[in-house]
């Protein structure tokens, strides 16, 4: 009990979202926002559950010949997902693929770290924009006179 409440007072328990484990809920749409990086992808769908956004992840034995391999990669994806957990909407479940280029060298924390927040704002303006649709911006003052005498100069020629 000790061991649980040192955690929660650190705020790693709370940091840490429920898991997808059904094969099943891995499926996901093609018009629902996507993110493909260089050491991952993020596919997103639906949550299950409103307002409790799971997550889920993948290392495939095709990308990843040995299974220490893909415990890695696995390992690296929760380390930035935990990190940019922030940017995560509530209303979606993300599946992230690890990629092959993962376990490169080049690849750091920060770097890894970053990639992951690049990809989660960009999951959260197309989620956004799937939700609303486009809107445009209202026009000033300015705009609208400069519109108007267009229009009434083709008026003009049309006559």
């Amino acid at each position: 009990m000790f061991l649980f409440d040192f955690l929660d007072f650190w705020g790693i328990i709370s940091v840490m979202r429920n898991t997808i484990k059904n094969h099943k809920d891995f499926i996901t749409p093609r018009d629902f926002p996507y993110a493909v990086m260089d050491w991952f992808s993020v596919h997103t769908k639906l949550a299950k559950y409103p307002d409790d956004a799971r997550y889920g992840l993948t290392a495939a034995k095709r990308n990843f010949r040995y299974a220490v391999q893909r415990n890695r990669a696995k390992r690296l994806l929760r380390d930035w997902i935990a990190f940019a957990n922030r940017y995560m909407c509530p209303d979606l479940d993300y599946i992230f693929f690890a990629r092959p280029g993962i376990l490169n060298d080049d690849v750091t924390r920060d770097a890894g770290r970053q990639a992951m927040v690049r990809a989660l704002k960009d999951i959260r303006h197309r989620n956004d924009f799937r939700k609303n649709g486009y809107q445009k911006k209202p026009k000033t003052n300015s705009q609208n006179k400069s519109q108007n005498v267009c229009d009434k100069t083709k008026k003009s020629n049309e006559k």
